[in-house]
């Protein structure tokens, strides 16, 4: 990933790039945000772990960072003789995108605020430059 705004702005991204470059999520997340996607039905744990082929404490974290970041939710599923587990599916892709939409917005006045804080701690009168070049 391109550490600078420049260098984020030059290079090819793909959607799924808003993955990691909004909410900092690792390879193995879009991967196991990817499985549930594919998926047709909700996947326990296991079944995530299984099918990106690592440990299963390994994918709980990463599953634990999507639900974080609110691409994932987790559902209760009770068993008739008592006990549950829990299974993941995506979040509506609608409710994500609004949801990053707001993240970016918020960054956008963020940066716009820090803007003016330069420009009004560095700015200086055309009248104080020419002082300096003399």
């Amino acid at each position: 990933m391109a550490n600078s705004m420049a260098e984020q702005l030059q290079q090819d991204m793909v959607c799924e790039g808003l993955l990691e470059c909004l909410h900092g999520l690792k390879r193995l997340d879009k991967e196991c945000f990817r499985t549930l996607v594919e998926s047709e039905e909700p996947l326990t744990i296991d079944e995530v772990a299984d099918r990106v082929d690592r440990e299963r404490s390994t994918a709980y974290r990463s599953i634990q960072r999507l639900l974080q970041t609110g691409f994932i939710q987790k559902e209760q599923i009770n068993y008739d003789q008592g006990g549950y587990y829990h299974v993941y599916h995506p979040t509506d892709p609608k409710q994500v995108a609004d949801d990053m939409q707001r993240m970016l917005n918020d960054w956008y006045a963020k940066m716009g605020q820090l803007i003016q804080e330069f420009e009004d701690k560095y700015g200086q009168r055309d009248d104080d430059w020419s002082s300096i070049e003399n």
